[in-house]
């Protein structure tokens, strides 16, 4: 048994601090000391970590709950949000970190909106990257899905303070990717982005699940997918130039192969390496679309709402109609009586 504490009876058990620092110690010899911060409601977090115990009800800080959520919500999550509510979660820390939970009321997440959009839309690589209202409207959604968790893990009995609070309204993207501008890009593509971009047009599916097709996927005289968005199950028959497309990608020679369709001579294509592929054939094209636009670009050329429905796996049709029509537009005849 260790000895009694003279000083610092609010610590919990192999907790200490030594010069403005908290520190983790070890029960064994020699002991180890693991640096915590010094801050103590951060450092009760990180002690809880080491002991592998949940933090007491008492600190019940938003950083607190943040990172319980990150800790055993996020990696349920495709890796793609992942790292986006990683970085939403440090940003929401910036503001509300120290706050307790009881203490946050709407008020605060009505300045946090204003605020952080007037902010961002000063910051040219912020604003580049997501329109400052929309990064603002997702941090607003994330942090009121964080205070549900913190209800329901018992850390506050407190009214969701992002109830009633309005954030930006949002245009929706409403991009067409016109024939020539495709072309374009595709002349200076790779071959391993062409590749890509075929996939992605031919199916119509979206990014995420275009790199994780597989050669098992193939099966059937169909190419069988599982939405990572919606968990949706279509099967895309392998006709006309998909089939030419898929024969293609798989009779292509490389050093390794891996299951999956894309790759590179010696790994599966990554998210990262097809944007930079993408970005660097898109500058030389001087056209200015978005991978993802290929998606509604493939509906919106089918001309069919039936079929653009089922190969997009919406489950409302109007959800396709407005997906499809806002990009082009109606198709209408002209006038034919003669003046």
């Amino acid at each position: 048994m260790g000895r009694p504490r003279i000083k610092n009876h609010n610590l919990p058990p192999r907790m200490a601090m030594k010069n403005g620092v908290y520190y983790h110690v070890s029960n064994g010899s020699p002991r180890k000391w693991t640096k915590l911060g010094s801050n103590l409601p951060d450092a009760r977090l990180e002690w809880a970590h080491i002991e592998n115990l949940d933090v007491a009800i008492e600190d019940c800080t938003f950083v607190i709950v943040a990172a319980k959520y990150e800790r055993e919500i996020v990696p349920e999550k495709a890796l793609k949000t992942q790292k986006e509510y990683r970085r939403q979660i440090r940003v929401l820390n910036s503001v509300f970190g120290a706050m307790p939970l009881d203490s946050i009321k709407p008020l605060h997440i009505k300045q946090y909106i204003n605020t952080r959009s007037a902010k961002a839309s000063h910051n040219q690589k912020i604003s580049q990257k997501k329109p400052a209202k929309v990064a603002a409207n997702r941090e607003k959604s994330l942090f009121s899905t964080i205070f549900n968790h913190a209800r329901e893990w018992g850390y506050t009995d407190a009214p969701n303070p992002c109830a009633g609070i309005k954030g930006h309204s949002e245009a929706g993207r409403d991009r067409y990717v016109d024939d020539t501008e495709y072309l374009a890009v595709y002349e200076h593509a790779d071959e391993l982005l062409k590749d890509a971009m075929d996939l992605a047009y031919y199916t119509g599916q979206r990014v995420a699940d275009v790199l994780k097709m597989k050669r098992t996927d193939i099966k059937e005289g169909a190419i069988w997918v599982q939405q990572n968005k919606t968990d949706a199950k279509i099967r895309i028959m392998l006709e006309g130039e998909l089939a030419a497309v898929i024969e293609r990608i798989i009779k292509r020679p490389r050093k390794i192969t891996t299951m999956q369709l894309l790759q590179t001579e010696t790994e599966s294509l990554s998210y990262a390496s097809l944007h930079h592929r993408f970005v660097v054939a898109r500058e030389k094209a001087g056209v200015d679309f978005q991978f993802r636009d290929l998606r509604a670009k493939a509906a919106t050329d089918l001309e069919n709402l039936e079929l653009a429905q089922k190969l997009l796996a919406h489950s409302d049709r109007k959800m396709t109609e407005h997906y499809t029509k806002k990009r082009a537009g109606d198709k209408v005849s002209p006038v034919k009586k003669k003046i």
